[in-house]
């Protein structure tokens, strides 16, 4: 009976769901898998379907994705590579400036894979609740970045929850 008039406060704890109650899976971090990487851009993106996206998006669809960035990044990676020798070359007598080529072709290929993502985005991978992006992460292995695609979870949310 003593305990009829007790107040107790509510656990106020932050956990993985948003203010809807929704929980949304972490994303699924796609690493490069190519040999160059030039500014913390590999030459190419692995095509291996993830187990992270079964039931979500059809393998094909996801390889025919991965084949557009890989085709953006085996087009640019010529161009940058030849730039970064030369600018390597004659980094001392020209106190680095030309490095600027390299950096701005290398910022010219990352905006063209964000231009395929959004694309990509808006035809196929929104209307299944999905959401790709050219992101910049630490390496496992040293403290270096490097530019990783994420798949992102875009919650739904309940219309037939009340407010």
């Amino acid at each position: 009976m003593a305990d009829f008039d007790t107040i107790y406060e509510e656990d106020d704890e932050p956990d993985s769901t948003d203010d809807c109650g929704i929980t949304v899976p972490e994303p699924i971090v796609i690493r490069g898998a190519g040999n160059v990487t030039i500014f913390g851009l590999s030459n190419k993106f692995d095509v291996e379907f993830p187990s992270g996206l079964s039931a979500k998006v059809a393998p094909e669809e996801f390889k025919a994705t991965m084949v557009r960035i890989n085709s953006v990044l085996r087009k640019a990676l010529p161009v940058n590579v030849k730039w970064l020798f030369c600018g390597c070359v004659c980094c001392c007598c020209t106190l680095g400036c030309s490095l600027w080529p390299v950096i701005c072709l290398s910022k010219r290929t990352r905006h063209a894979i964000e231009k395929v993502l959004d694309w990509e985005n808006s035809h196929l991978y929104h209307k299944l609740g999905l959401h790709f992006r050219l992101s910049k992460q630490r390496c496992d292995s040293s403290s270096m970045m490097e530019y990783v695609l994420l798949v992102e979870f875009i919650p739904k949310v309940p219309i037939l929850r009340p407010d």
